[in-house]
């Protein structure tokens, strides 16, 4: 009986990936990828890529749908629940840890590399002088624009964020995550899962989504970048679902990170590299999440392996 179990948990894994995968790469290589070559420099057609791009988030969800339905698996322990109770430190740890780390990270960019700081703002005022017909920002509503972005992001952004991140989470940490343990070493189990949230990125990395294009490597080093980004940020989502048994902790995390790693561009003299940072995407922002990602796996993980 034990086996049968794990064979059906096997087949769930790999119908789920399977559905996900499919629909993702369709729809970029059917939808996104026709729509960026009607103009990629047009501003509307890359407002409507950015639209197109966020509806990705939804399709893990989507596919932990289809796959509860095609298995006639229901959706009894489907870590839906928040199980706050006692759980209280996890959530705070979820909802503002993130961006104390992303912040840290920022700062260790900047002492590694001191000659890309400008307090001025000076890549931000080319930039968004560039979107608004050359005309520059002062330096005090850009300081302002800093202030209410950061604000924002650490108070309300894993709520703004909940529903697109929701549809990525509940795939992830809400169902590969728990199906994955039920078969795996902790610490294989946490890296195989970054790896295919990664790789899921995929089509995405290849149309300069967080690496640009044109790098040495294009695509497949950001591609890689990717998934050793996920890996890490994942060790942290997964350490905060695991510990209340609930997506909803990871989706608060996930939509922390999301509002909150672009706040180091505001203080780049230039554009810089992302595959080092600010951003926690690149190695030397994302340092204080490896270091994360590393404790957890040492004092968290490895014990929960034993």
């Amino acid at each position: 009986m034990e086996n049968t179990d794990k064979k059906l948990e096997t087949k769930r894994i790999g119908i789920f990936i399977g559905i996900t995968f499919l629909i993702t790469y369709a729809y970029c290589f059917g939808v996104i990828y026709p729509v960026i070559h009607l103009g990629s420099t047009n501003p509307k057609i890359v407002a409507l890529v950015t639209l197109l791009k966020a509806a990705l988030m939804f399709f893990p969800a989507v596919g932990v749908l289809l796959t509860r339905l095609i298995t006639k698996e229901g959706f009894q322990d489907a870590w839906l629940h928040p199980h706050l109770k006692g759980n209280v430190k996890t959530y705070l740890l979820a909802y503002f840890g993130p961006g104390i780390l992303i912040v840290l990270g920022i700062g260790i960019y900047f002492l590694v590399f001191p000659s890309r700081f400008d307090p001025g703002f000076g890549y931000m005022k080319t930039a968004l002088a560039a979107v608004g017909n050359g005309v520059e920002m002062e330096e005090t509503a850009l300081f302002t624009l800093m202030i209410v972005q950061t604000l924002t992001g650490f108070l309300l952004g894993p709520v703004l964020n909940f529903i697109t991140c929701f549809g990525e989470e509940w795939g992830w940490r809400g169902y590969l995550l728990p199906k994955m343990a039920k078969k795996l070493p902790a610490i294989p189990m946490l890296l195989i899962n970054g790896i295919i949230w990664g790789l899921w990125h995929a089509p995405v990395i290849a149309i300069g989504h967080n690496y640009g294009v044109g790098y040495p490597g294009f695509p497949f080093v950001g591609i890689v970048a990717m998934c050793g980004f996920c890996i890490v940020t994942g060790i942290f989502l997964s350490y905060v679902s695991m510990k209340a048994q609930s997506c909803i902790p990871a989706v608060l995390g996930h939509g922390a990170i999301n509002s909150l790693s672009g706040l180091g561009i505001f203080f780049m003299a230039d554009a810089g590299n992302p595959f080092l940072g600010p951003a926690p995407i690149g190695i030397i922002g994302g340092i204080p999440f490896i270091i994360t990602a590393v404790v957890l796996l040492v004092f968290y993980f490895r014990k929960r392996q034993a």
